[in-house]
C-alpha cells in the first residue's frame, strides 16, 4: 500500500461556544484540533490508509492535545518534530451559512521554523501531500521547497489560500508559483477551491478561476488540477482532455471547517490508494467533505460512512 506523508501545520482553532453564557467580561471558546494538513492526515488515517504526519508539534498543552488527536486516527508521528515552541492559534469566525474565516496567531510558534536536518528521506513509493500555510509562510516554506526538490516522491498540494495571512494576490502567487511549477515537473496534483483561484486570479489581469486552473496545466504541466466548488461539487482537469465534474451531496451545514482538507483525503484515498478513476475519486472526496460539513469542526468520516453516502448516488 502507498504510504502517505502529509506535511504542514497544526493549529488550535478557537471557535465561540454559542451555547455557553457570556457577557462583556468573559466568553467561552472551544479549542479544536485543526490545521489543514493535519486535517487531511487525520482523514486519510480514518479512511484506513498508512499515513505519517510530518509537522512540528509543540510540547505545550495544545501540542499534547494535537498529538493525541493525530494518533487516535491511526496516523504515525515518527516523522514529526517535537519542539518547545508554542502551538499556533486561529480564531474562527462563522458567517450565517457556516462558512469559516480565520485570524491567525503565529508569532514564535512551532509550525514554520523548519530546519533542513528535520526533514526525512522519501522514496518514489511514498505519496507526499503538502498544504496550506506551509507553502507560503517563511522561513519554513523555502526550506520545504528545497527539500521537496530533492525527493523522488510523487506530490500533491492544496493551495488553500489564507488572505488574512497574505492579503496581496500578487505576493501570494509569487510564493505559490514555485510549488505549482514543481508539481508540474512531477506530473502531480494541485488542489484549490474556486474561491482560492478567484483570489489568485486577481494577480493575473482578471482571469476567472477556470482559466487560471487551465493555465496550471498548459503553462506548468500539472497532471491534475482539482477545484472544489462548495455546495456545487468538485471538478478536475486532467493532464489531457476536458473537465470532469461531480455534484455535491446535499447536507445541513453546521460549518465548513476542514471541508477542503477532508475532500482532499477522500480524493487521494480513491485516486491513489484505490486506483479509482477521476469521477469516482472526486465523488469520494465530495462525500467525505459533505459529511464533515454536517459536524462542528474538522471531524472527518470513516470509510464506512463515505461508502454509505457514495452508495446513495450509485442507486
Amino acid at each position: 500500500m502507498t504510504r502517505f506523508v502529509v506535511c504542514g501545520e497544526t493549529l488550535i482553532d478557537l471557535v465561540k461556544d454559542e451555547d455557553a453564557p457570556s457577557d462583556t467580561f468573559s466568553s467561552s471558546w472551544l479549542a479544536l484540533s485543526a490545521g489543514g494538513p493535519m486535517n487531511t492526515a487525520v482523514a486519510l488515517g480514518l479512511l484506513g490508509n498508512p499515513t505519517h504526519f510530518l509537522g512540528r508539534i509543540s510540547t505545550d498543552d495544545f501540542g499534547r492535545q494535537l498529538r493525541g488527536h493525530i494518533e487516535r486516527a491511526g496516523v504515525q508521528l515518527d516523522l514529526a518534530v517535537t519542539t518547545d515552541e508554542f502551538t499556533s492559534l486561529a480564531v474562527v469566525s462563522l458567517d450565517e451559512q457556516g462558512k469559516a474565516s480565520y485570524a491567525f496567531h503565529f508569532d514564535q510558534t512551532a509550525n514554520f521554523r523548519w530546519q533542513p536536518d528535520e526533514l526525512p528521506a522519501l522514496s518514489a513509493d511514498d505519496w507526499l501531500h503538502i498544504a496550506s500555510l506551509a507553502l507560503v509562510v517563511e522561513p519554513g516554506a523555502e526550506v520545504l521547497l528545497d527539500w521537496v526538490r530533492g525527493t523522488s516522491a510523487p506530490i500533491s498540494i492544496d493551495i488553500n489560500v489564507r488572505p488574512t495571512v497574505i492579503s496581496d494576490p500578487a505576493e501570494y502567487w509569487r510564493r505559490v508559483q514555485p510549488w505549482v511549477a514543481l508539481v508540474g515537473e512531477r506530473g502531480g496534483i494541485v488542489k484549490a477551491s474556486d474561491d482560492d483561484l478567484a483570489f489568485l486570479a486577481r494577480a493575473g489581469g482578471g482571469a476567472d478561476w477556470k482559466q487560471l486552473a487551465e493555465g496550471y496545466r498548459t503553462e506548468h504541466g500539472v497532471g491534475h488540477v482539482l477545484v472544489t466548488r462548495g455546495e456545487g461539487g468538485a471538478s478536475a482537469l486532467p493532464h489531457e482532455g476536458d473537465w470532469v465534474d461531480v455534484a455535491g451531496f446535499p447536507t445541513e451545514v453546521l460549518d465548513t471547517v476542514g471541508a477542503g482538507d477532508t475532500f482532499m483525503a477522500g480524493f487521494l484515498d480513491g485516486f491513489v490508494a484505490r486506483g479509482a478513476g477521476l469521477s469516482d475519486a472526486l465523488t469520494r472526496g465530495a462525500a467525505a467533505a459533505s459529511i464533515v460539513c454536517g459536524r462542528k469542526g474538522a471531524q472527518p468520516p470513516s470509510t464506512e460512512e463515505v461508502d454509505a453516502l457514495v452508495a446513495t448516488r450509485d442507486h
